[in-house]
């Protein structure tokens, strides 16, 4: 069988066929103790990782882990790209225990916040974690857990026992704990391959997304380490163009997933990077115009994908199967079905609800200690997303989320597309978009700009821009030109937040 059929527990009439016993560590080592896993470009030197050296990091950490753990309970996993960090979930997963990802750069509230709602009491991290922790929780430092003897068996888990606790980044609302079982990773391979443009031997990956989130940890590290393709470990303690073409370089990378914000600060830069075989970028729409600089900047067409926390990987881009749409995130990844409904839970080819059916190996198996959100975040069958879209043809259009959907003067406009609209004029870096409250129209369209170091583009250059490009109504009736916009650490922009400034505005001038 060719090496991009191979995805493991997705039978040939694209359905999902997962064993009764499933163990992702188990997927991830499961390789020739000499071949590479992972890529290490940190502290200078580059150094190969093989599956056998790791499989020993992964025993000396679970050793030292059954002194205090049993299965089912949570360990904090902090740490940033680094094969330790790989070794530290594959032995939490190794025992029938639950990972609990931690982002290097959050402050103590926020670490303090997922700690308490996890119930965790041990933390695997490094000299700087442990400091970090403080007394939130008991730090054990991975590299050091030296614990010689034989080899750990593997828990007898299966696909829907427990294994990782992901928090979402929080961009509607507080932080909820997404709770997946061993086949989250089965069900990430067939949009991870896809979005690559089918993975294949000789590929290997990277990303400049942080381990701690799903999109570095379940869209490039372990279905890397899964499929038997190297994955580069280089942690960047700030993205810059020059860094990511560097690790590119160094890391024989062929297959990057970069996220949007990383795209639109290599096309501020002028940045082009040259040897790739395919980017897949996710988590934000691009436009047009961002499509049209990537076959410049590195030779090829982008794919996007989409997904979120709750159940990713649904939806993709295949430049090598299909013709990429701008505007439109792609088509349905074989194993999920993805629909769009209305509020009845009913399949609508006019706008409407994205959601995607019980079934998809990808889907968390509720909110961590949350039923009320887990029952609220199902529609009959279906899990409801939360953004709206509509199909065009077999393609799925992304409008915006439920709660970012502008209505203005009776019109229903999503801010991708004007956002969209503005990245395409090359003064602006980058662009936020929000309804602000307003009396006659209920609400108007509402732009803050970035605009590019020198630029002086003014208000009416970008009203303009936007009127002979977009339906007249949706043009920014308002644009406020800022230093920066708010971020979430998943570099996606707070929109909760710019609405708030809009709303406060709208008080400011009654």
């Amino acid at each position: 069988m060719a090496f991009a059929a191979r995805i493991p527990g997705l039978t040939q009439a694209k359905s999902w066929n997962l064993p009764a016993r499933l163990n992702m560590a188990r997927d991830c080592l499961s390789h020739p103790a000499g071949a590479t896993a992972i890529i290490d470009l940190n502290g200078g030197d580059r150094r190969e990782v093989s599956y056998g050296e790791l499989a020993r990091m992964t025993d000396t950490i679970a050793r030292r882990l059954l002194q205090d753990v049993r299965p089912g309970d949570r360990v904090g996993v902090l740490l940033s790209q680094s094969p330790w960090c790989a070794a530290s979930h594959l032995a939490i997963w190794k025992i029938g225990a639950i990972s609990v990802p931690l982002f290097k750069l959050f402050k103590h509230d926020a670490l303090a916040s997922r700690i308490d709602d996890a119930g965790l009491t041990l933390v695997l991290t490094d000299i700087k974690g442990a400091a970090q922790l403080g007394d939130l929780a008991r730090p054990l430092i991975a590299s050091d857990c030296g614990l010689e003897g034989e080899q750990v068996g593997y828990a007898e888990t299966g696909p829907d026992d427990p294994a990782i606790l992901i928090y979402t980044s929080g961009t509607t609302g507080k932080p909820k704990g997404a709770l997946h079982g061993h086949r989250v990773l089965t069900g990430h391979l067939p949009g991870v391959s896809i979005s690559h443009d089918h993975l294949r031997e000789g590929d290997c990956l990277w990303t400049p997304a942080d381990w701690a989130w799903i999109g570095g940890l379940f869209d490039v590290l372990m279905p890397g380490l899964m499929l038997g393709i190297p994955v580069v470990a280089a942690r960047l303690d700030k993205f810059t163009p020059e860094a990511a073409a560097q690790v590119v370089a160094d890391g024989g990378v062929r297959n990057v997933f970069f996220p949007p914000t990383a795209l639109r600060m290599l096309k501020a830069a002028g940045q082009k990077i040259p040897g790739l075989r395919s980017v897949a970028s996710g988590g934000e729409p691009l436009g047009a115009e961002m499509l049209a600089w990537g076959r410049e900047a590195f030779g090829l067409t982008i794919n996007e994908f989409y997904g979120q926390t709750e159940c990713n990987m649904t939806v993709s881009s295949c430049a090598v199967d299909f013709p990429v749409q701008p505007g439109c995130i792609g088509k349905p990844v074989p194993g999920h079905e993805v629909a769009v409904i209305d509020a009845n839970g009913i399949s609508t080819t006019d706008e409407g609800d994205v959601a995607i059916r019980r079934g998809s190996a990808s889907m968390m198996l509720e909110y961590w200690n949350n039923p009320e959100a887990t029952a609220a975040k199902f529609r009959e069958d279906w899990l409801v997303t939360g953004d709206r879209g509509k199909w065009e043809g077999d393609y799925l259009r992304f409008v915006g989320r439920e709660d970012d959907v502008i209505t203005s003067a009776g019109y229903r406009i999503g801010p991708a597309e004007i956002e969209d609209c503005l990245m395409t004029h090359p003064a602006v870096a980058t662009v936020g978009v929000v309804g602000k409250p307003d009396p006659l129209r209920t609400e108007i369209v509402k732009a803050y700009v970035v605009r590019k170091p020198g630029s002086g583009v003014t208000e009416s250059e970008l009203q303009s821009w936007v009127k002979e490009r977009l339906a007249s109504y949706s043009y920014p009736r308002e644009i406020t030109f800022l230093g920066e916009l708010p971020m979430t650490v998943t570099g996606k922009v707070i929109r909760k937040e710019l609405k708030r400034r809009a709303a406060a505005e709208q008080e400011a001038q009654k």
